[in-house]
Protein backbone atom coordinates (compact mmCIF):
# COMPACT_ATOMS: atom_id res chain seq x y z
CA UNK A 1 0.00 0.00 0.00
CA UNK A 2 1.25 3.48 -0.77
CA UNK A 3 0.95 6.36 1.67
CA UNK A 4 -2.26 7.70 0.09
CA UNK A 5 -4.07 4.42 0.60
CA UNK A 6 -2.82 4.27 4.16
CA UNK A 7 -4.20 7.76 4.80
CA UNK A 8 -7.53 6.85 3.20
CA UNK A 9 -7.81 3.70 5.31
CA UNK A 10 -6.88 5.51 8.49
CA UNK A 11 -9.43 8.25 7.79
CA UNK A 12 -12.21 5.81 6.86
CA UNK A 13 -11.57 3.61 9.88
CA UNK A 14 -11.70 6.69 12.11
CA UNK A 15 -15.05 7.46 10.52
CA UNK A 16 -16.32 3.96 11.29
CA UNK A 17 -15.31 4.34 14.94
CA UNK A 18 -17.22 7.60 15.16
CA UNK A 19 -20.34 6.14 13.56
CA UNK A 20 -20.32 3.22 15.98
CA UNK A 21 -20.07 5.62 18.93
CA UNK A 22 -23.45 7.08 17.91
CA UNK A 23 -25.31 3.78 17.62
CA UNK A 24 -26.83 3.85 21.09
CA UNK A 25 -27.38 7.59 21.24
CA UNK A 26 -30.46 9.57 20.39
CA UNK A 27 -29.72 11.16 17.03
CA UNK A 28 -30.44 14.77 16.18
CA UNK A 29 -31.84 14.57 12.66
CA UNK A 30 -32.90 17.24 10.20
CA UNK A 31 -33.70 17.48 6.50
CA UNK A 32 -31.08 19.43 4.58
CA UNK A 33 -33.15 18.96 1.43
CA UNK A 34 -36.28 17.21 0.23
CA UNK A 35 -36.17 13.73 1.84
CA UNK A 36 -32.42 14.24 2.39
CA UNK A 37 -31.47 13.56 6.01
CA UNK A 38 -28.41 14.63 7.95
CA UNK A 39 -27.67 13.65 11.55
CA UNK A 40 -25.18 14.85 14.13
CA UNK A 41 -23.37 11.56 13.49
CA UNK A 42 -22.77 12.62 9.85
CA UNK A 43 -21.26 15.91 10.97
CA UNK A 44 -19.07 14.36 13.67
CA UNK A 45 -17.92 11.55 11.39
CA UNK A 46 -16.95 13.93 8.61
CA UNK A 47 -15.02 16.09 11.10
CA UNK A 48 -12.97 13.09 12.25
CA UNK A 49 -12.28 11.89 8.70
CA UNK A 50 -11.14 15.34 7.60
CA UNK A 51 -8.91 15.73 10.63
CA UNK A 52 -6.94 12.65 9.57
CA UNK A 53 -6.65 13.83 5.97
CA UNK A 54 -5.52 17.32 7.00
CA UNK A 55 -2.97 15.90 9.41
CA UNK A 56 -1.27 13.87 6.70
CA UNK A 57 -2.05 15.90 3.56
CA UNK A 58 -2.43 19.54 4.66
CA UNK A 59 -1.98 20.98 1.17
CA UNK A 60 -4.62 18.84 -0.54
CA UNK A 61 -8.11 20.06 -1.45
CA UNK A 62 -11.21 18.49 0.06
CA UNK A 63 -14.74 17.95 -1.26
CA UNK A 64 -16.95 16.61 1.54
CA UNK A 65 -20.71 16.15 1.63
CA UNK A 66 -21.66 17.95 4.83
CA UNK A 67 -19.19 20.83 5.20
CA UNK A 68 -17.16 21.34 2.03
CA UNK A 69 -19.56 20.46 -0.77
CA UNK A 70 -18.85 21.87 -4.21
CA UNK A 71 -19.59 20.96 -7.80
CA UNK A 72 -16.22 21.56 -9.36
CA UNK A 73 -12.88 19.83 -9.51
CA UNK A 74 -9.40 21.03 -10.45
CA UNK A 75 -6.20 19.19 -11.29
CA UNK A 76 -5.16 19.46 -7.65
CA UNK A 77 -5.12 16.45 -5.36
CA UNK A 78 -8.67 16.37 -3.98
CA UNK A 79 -10.11 14.12 -1.29
CA UNK A 80 -13.81 13.36 -1.85
CA UNK A 81 -15.57 12.20 1.31
CA UNK A 82 -18.98 10.82 2.22
CA UNK A 83 -19.05 10.32 6.00
CA UNK A 84 -22.20 8.17 5.95
CA UNK A 85 -23.61 6.99 2.66
CA UNK A 86 -26.98 5.58 3.63
CA UNK A 87 -27.85 8.12 6.32
CA UNK A 88 -31.55 7.24 6.20
CA UNK A 89 -30.65 3.58 6.75
CA UNK A 90 -28.43 4.57 9.66
CA UNK A 91 -31.07 6.82 11.21
CA UNK A 92 -33.57 3.95 11.14
CA UNK A 93 -31.05 1.34 12.33
CA UNK A 94 -31.17 -0.45 8.99
CA UNK A 95 -27.81 -2.18 8.56
CA UNK A 96 -26.40 -0.92 5.27
CA UNK A 97 -24.35 2.28 5.40
CA UNK A 98 -20.80 3.12 4.44
CA UNK A 99 -17.88 5.47 4.86
CA UNK A 100 -16.40 6.53 1.52
CA UNK A 101 -13.02 8.21 1.01
CA UNK A 102 -11.47 8.86 -2.41
CA UNK A 103 -8.44 10.75 -3.67
CA UNK A 104 -8.61 12.30 -7.14
CA UNK A 105 -5.73 13.92 -8.98
CA UNK A 106 -5.69 15.56 -12.41
CA UNK A 107 -9.48 14.96 -12.43
CA UNK A 108 -9.01 11.19 -12.26
CA UNK A 109 -9.55 8.77 -9.37
CA UNK A 110 -6.31 7.62 -7.77
CA UNK A 111 -7.16 5.95 -4.45
CA UNK A 112 -10.42 4.62 -2.98
CA UNK A 113 -11.66 3.18 0.30
CA UNK A 114 -15.24 2.20 1.13
CA UNK A 115 -16.11 0.52 4.43
CA UNK A 116 -19.53 -1.02 5.06
CA UNK A 117 -19.83 -0.44 8.79
CA UNK A 118 -21.93 -3.38 9.99
CA UNK A 119 -20.13 -6.15 8.12
CA UNK A 120 -16.74 -4.43 8.44
CA UNK A 121 -16.12 -4.92 4.74
CA UNK A 122 -13.22 -2.81 3.51
CA UNK A 123 -13.20 -2.25 -0.25
CA UNK A 124 -10.01 -0.66 -1.56
CA UNK A 125 -8.45 0.25 -4.89
CA UNK A 126 -5.54 2.15 -6.34
CA UNK A 127 -5.44 3.18 -9.98
CA UNK A 128 -3.74 0.48 -12.02
CA UNK A 129 -3.27 -1.87 -9.06
CA UNK A 130 -6.59 -3.73 -8.83
CA UNK A 131 -9.49 -3.83 -6.36
CA UNK A 132 -9.69 -5.66 -3.04
CA UNK A 133 -12.14 -6.68 -0.33
CA UNK A 134 -10.51 -7.11 3.07
CA UNK A 135 -7.19 -7.56 1.31
CA UNK A 136 -8.33 -10.17 -1.22
CA UNK A 137 -8.54 -9.35 -4.92
CA UNK A 138 -12.05 -8.99 -6.36
CA UNK A 139 -13.47 -8.78 -9.86
CA UNK A 140 -16.81 -8.14 -11.49
CA UNK A 141 -19.05 -11.03 -12.42
CA UNK A 142 -18.86 -12.97 -15.68
CA UNK A 143 -22.64 -12.87 -16.23
CA UNK A 144 -23.32 -12.16 -19.89
CA UNK A 145 -27.01 -13.05 -20.28
CA UNK A 146 -29.38 -10.31 -19.05
CA UNK A 147 -31.87 -13.00 -18.02
CA UNK A 148 -29.35 -14.07 -15.38
CA UNK A 149 -28.45 -10.56 -14.28
CA UNK A 150 -28.92 -9.43 -10.69
CA UNK A 151 -28.70 -5.65 -10.41
CA UNK A 152 -29.06 -2.81 -7.93
CA UNK A 153 -30.67 0.57 -8.25
CA UNK A 154 -31.70 3.50 -6.11
CA UNK A 155 -35.16 5.00 -5.91
CA UNK A 156 -35.07 8.76 -6.50
CA UNK A 157 -36.01 10.66 -3.37
CA UNK A 158 -35.10 14.33 -3.92
CA UNK A 159 -35.67 14.68 -7.67
CA UNK A 160 -38.88 13.21 -9.06
CA UNK A 161 -38.55 14.72 -12.52
CA UNK A 162 -37.75 11.37 -14.11
CA UNK A 163 -40.08 9.25 -12.05
CA UNK A 164 -42.51 8.22 -14.82
CA UNK A 165 -39.78 7.19 -17.24
CA UNK A 166 -37.84 5.59 -14.41
CA UNK A 167 -40.80 3.44 -13.38
CA UNK A 168 -41.29 2.27 -16.97
CA UNK A 169 -37.62 1.30 -17.09
CA UNK A 170 -37.89 -0.39 -13.70
CA UNK A 171 -40.90 -2.39 -14.94
CA UNK A 172 -38.95 -3.52 -17.99
CA UNK A 173 -35.99 -4.65 -15.89
CA UNK A 174 -38.28 -6.57 -13.55
CA UNK A 175 -39.47 -8.54 -16.57
CA UNK A 176 -36.17 -9.18 -18.35
CA UNK A 177 -33.61 -9.48 -15.53
CA UNK A 178 -33.30 -12.06 -12.78
CA UNK A 179 -33.66 -9.61 -9.91
CA UNK A 180 -33.38 -6.01 -8.70
CA UNK A 181 -32.46 -4.77 -5.23
CA UNK A 182 -32.42 -1.36 -3.58
CA UNK A 183 -30.14 -1.48 -0.50
CA UNK A 184 -30.25 2.29 0.00
CA UNK A 185 -26.55 3.17 -0.23
CA UNK A 186 -25.19 3.69 -3.74
CA UNK A 187 -21.60 3.39 -2.56
CA UNK A 188 -22.28 -0.12 -1.27
CA UNK A 189 -24.27 -1.07 -4.38
CA UNK A 190 -21.31 -0.14 -6.56
CA UNK A 191 -18.85 -2.04 -4.40
CA UNK A 192 -21.09 -5.10 -4.65
CA UNK A 193 -20.84 -4.78 -8.43
CA UNK A 194 -17.05 -4.75 -8.07
CA UNK A 195 -17.20 -7.88 -5.91
CA UNK A 196 -19.41 -9.73 -8.41
CA UNK A 197 -22.47 -9.82 -6.15
CA UNK A 198 -24.45 -7.53 -8.43
CA UNK A 199 -23.95 -7.64 -12.18
CA UNK A 200 -24.95 -4.03 -12.75
CA UNK A 201 -26.28 -0.79 -11.29
CA UNK A 202 -28.04 2.37 -12.42
CA UNK A 203 -29.34 5.43 -10.61
CA UNK A 204 -29.87 9.16 -10.90
CA UNK A 205 -29.68 12.06 -8.43
CA UNK A 206 -26.27 10.85 -7.35
CA UNK A 207 -23.64 13.19 -5.95
CA UNK A 208 -19.85 13.04 -6.43
CA UNK A 209 -19.23 11.74 -2.91
CA UNK A 210 -21.61 8.84 -3.66
CA UNK A 211 -19.53 7.56 -6.56
CA UNK A 212 -15.97 8.95 -6.35
CA UNK A 213 -14.48 5.99 -4.49
CA UNK A 214 -16.70 3.07 -5.48
CA UNK A 215 -16.45 3.76 -9.20
CA UNK A 216 -12.67 3.39 -9.10
CA UNK A 217 -13.14 0.12 -7.24
CA UNK A 218 -15.45 -1.12 -10.03
CA UNK A 219 -13.01 -0.08 -12.75
CA UNK A 220 -10.09 -1.76 -10.99
CA UNK A 221 -12.25 -4.89 -10.65
CA UNK A 222 -12.64 -4.99 -14.45
CA UNK A 223 -16.01 -3.27 -14.76
CA UNK A 224 -17.39 -0.29 -16.64
CA UNK A 225 -18.74 3.03 -15.37
CA UNK A 226 -20.34 5.73 -17.53
CA UNK A 227 -23.05 8.33 -17.45
CA UNK A 228 -26.42 7.65 -19.08
CA UNK A 229 -25.06 8.75 -22.45
CA UNK A 230 -22.29 6.17 -22.31
CA UNK A 231 -19.69 8.87 -21.65
CA UNK A 232 -16.90 9.06 -19.10
CA UNK A 233 -18.02 12.35 -17.59
CA UNK A 234 -20.00 10.99 -14.64
CA UNK A 235 -18.58 12.38 -11.41
CA UNK A 236 -20.82 15.46 -11.32
CA UNK A 237 -23.41 14.27 -13.79
CA UNK A 238 -25.83 12.66 -11.29
CA UNK A 239 -26.70 9.83 -13.71
CA UNK A 240 -24.58 6.69 -13.55
CA UNK A 241 -24.70 3.16 -14.96
CA UNK A 242 -22.14 0.49 -14.07
CA UNK A 243 -21.55 -3.22 -14.29
CA UNK A 244 -19.51 -5.88 -15.91
CA UNK A 245 -19.00 -4.92 -19.54
CA UNK A 246 -21.86 -7.00 -21.00
CA UNK A 247 -24.51 -6.04 -18.45
CA UNK A 248 -23.38 -2.42 -18.41
CA UNK A 249 -24.00 -2.26 -22.16
CA UNK A 250 -27.42 -3.86 -21.80
CA UNK A 251 -28.49 -1.45 -19.06
CA UNK A 252 -27.18 1.51 -21.03
CA UNK A 253 -29.06 0.41 -24.15
CA UNK A 254 -32.35 0.20 -22.24
CA UNK A 255 -31.78 3.57 -20.55
CA UNK A 256 -31.22 5.20 -23.94
CA UNK A 257 -34.39 3.53 -25.24
CA UNK A 258 -36.65 4.43 -22.30
CA UNK A 259 -35.30 7.72 -20.88
CA UNK A 260 -35.95 10.85 -22.98
CA UNK A 261 -32.73 12.50 -24.22
CA UNK A 262 -33.23 15.64 -22.17
CA UNK A 263 -33.20 13.53 -19.01
CA UNK A 264 -30.19 11.45 -19.99
CA UNK A 265 -27.94 14.49 -20.18
CA UNK A 266 -25.65 15.31 -17.33
CA UNK A 267 -27.11 17.79 -14.89
CA UNK A 268 -23.77 19.49 -14.27
CA UNK A 269 -20.58 18.86 -16.19
CA UNK A 270 -18.42 21.28 -14.23
CA UNK A 271 -15.84 18.60 -13.57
Amino acid sequence: MNSDLNVALKAARKGVETIKSYRNKKLNTREKGFHDLVTDADIATEKEILSVIREHCPDDSILAEETLATHSLTDNRTWIVDPIDGTTNFAHDFPIYCVSVALWEHRQPKTAVVIEVNRNEEFTAEAGLGAFLNGKAIQVSATDNPRDAFIATGFPYNDLSLIDSYLKLFRLFMDELQGIRRPGAATYDLCCVAAGRFDGFFEYSLQPWDVAAASLIIKEAGGAVTNWMGEDNWLFGERLVAGNNRIHQHLLKRIIEYIPPEFRQNVDIAS
